[in-house]
């Protein structure tokens, strides 16, 4: 069976997280975004987790519903067109901060449990390093390779991915403070890590270009801290829906029941090009090295991006595709395309009114961007709307890559086509 998973997001006790994000909105957002299988993101927080033990019930193996009484308080503020059975997989996010050989690392790592037993033995051993009240996504002094081992320990099915693996801060190979491969991180546990989260700023093709990734399987997920970024990158899965299918999935990438990932275009996300965002200086690779990784304006050291850093450690050339590799789609919101279309801000009410207008009539937005047809849309909603969706298909669109913490900007129509209202 083919099912979208969101892998990663966090609850309202993550700091710069939503209030809204409690489980009911999850929910209700999961169907409206078109996803089957959604983190609970946070079981590390005391609070969180007393939460999803009241509010969930076991489903399919290793999976979670919600129980009816909390999905019936948000039904009605689901479209009919959108409503399917959501299912929860218990999910937390750890920032680890230690110094191995002479270097701070800074190091985000995701994990995932079948069941809540597993993920109290976890919380049991993190709770004698560090505190676990303070955040949803705890800063503990623990080296990576023993919050694996801690992982491991606790049952042989849960699991460890790391998080957002590129960029600069808090990542696995982030320039600023992660390592060079895998091995230097985990060292002889390297074996049990099956898959990276590519992060928004890269995708697949980016990461191909290391061999040493060839068994690795290549995750996306949102890292939502609100409702609505829920699925702005997300996998599809060809298998059974339940949490051993989807960790045999990952961790076997030749029995092609990991389809692929919806993904960011990389240069949209906040870390792909060089940069100094005080200086408002962004710079490719190439212009990078030819500054000595200086800023031109102040001359101070530029953060390094994704787009660097995998220049830095790839051994293939840009296009190599390995064999059986999965795929990958790159799309933007459908709120993005229409705040484009039709020249308003992605958080007006016009944006959102006209968002909800086609989901009721068209279904989930996932299965608008890449699936319904062009004319369906435009009948939907507008012309305007639907000749964005299909430039975004055919990748016609104008990028300025994000640099330093800022994130791209993304252009569908050019400024003098915008319109202030919707035309049929």
């Amino acid at each position: 069976m083919s099912f979208i998973a969101d892998l990663h997001i966090h609850s309202h006790y993550s700091r710069a997280t939503s209030k809204e994000m409690n489980l009911e909105n999850i929910y209700k957002w999961a169907q409206i975004k078109g996803v089957t299988v959604i983190a609970t993101g946070d079981f590390t927080h005391p609070l969180w987790f007393a939460n999803l033990k009241e509010k969930l019930d076991p489903a399919e193996e290793g999976l979670f519903s919600i129980k009816k009484k909390y999905s019936k308080s948000i039904l009605n503020e689901i479209p009919i067109s959108c409503r399917k059975d959501v299912r929860f997989i218990l999910s937390a996010e750890i920032s680890s901060i230690y110094s191995k050989k002479n270097r701070v690392r800074k190091i985000h790592n995701l994990l995932y449990a079948p069941d809540f037993e597993t993920a109290f033995k976890i919380n049991s051993e993190l709770q004698k390093i560090g505190s676990l009240k303070s955040d949803g996504r705890p800063i503990l002094g623990l080296d990576a390779k023993e919050l694996l081992k801690i992982v491991l320990d606790s049952g042989n099915e849960a699991m460890l991915i790391p998080a957002h693996a590129w960029t600069p801060h808090f990542s696995v190979f982030g320039s600023r403070s992660g390592f060079d491969s895998l091995e230097e991180c985990f060292e002889d546990l390297t074996p049990n890590i099956r898959a990276i989260e590519t992060g928004l700023s890269s995708d697949p093709a980016m990461n191909w270009r290391l061999s040493a990734l060839d068994n690795i399987a290549l995750v996306s997920n949102s890292d939502a801290h609100s409702p609505q970024k829920i699925a702005r990158e997300a996998n599809i899965f060809n298998t059974e829906i339940s949490y051993q299918g989807i960790k045999e999935a990952i961790s076997n990438k030749s029995n092609n029941k990991f389809s692929g990932t919806i993904e960011f275009f990389p240069e949209e996300g906040k870390y792909h090009y060089d940069g100094h965002r005080v200086c408002k200086t962004r710079m490719s690779p190439e212009i990078t090295k030819r500054n000595h990784n200086l800023c031109p304006q102040c001359q101070k050291e530029v953060t390094l991006g994704v787009m660097h850093r995998v220049e830095l450690l790839s051994d293939r050339d840009e296009g190599f595709i390995p064999h059986n590799s999965p795929s990958f789609i790159n799309l933007l919101s459908l709120s993005k395309i229409i705040s484009d279309a039709i020249g308003m801000g992605i958080n007006s009410k016009t944006v959102a009114r006209e968002y909800f207008k086609l989901i009721r009539a068209l279904g989930n937005e996932l299965n608008i961007l890449q699936n319904v047809d062009i004319d369906q849309i435009k009948a939907a909603g507008s012309t305007r709307i639907g000749e964005g969706v299909e430039k975004v298909r055919k990748r016609d669109i104008a990028i300025n890559p994000g640099y330093d913490g800022e994130y791209g900007t993304i252009r569908i129509f050019e400024e003098k086509e915008k319109r202030t209202k919707i035309h049929k």
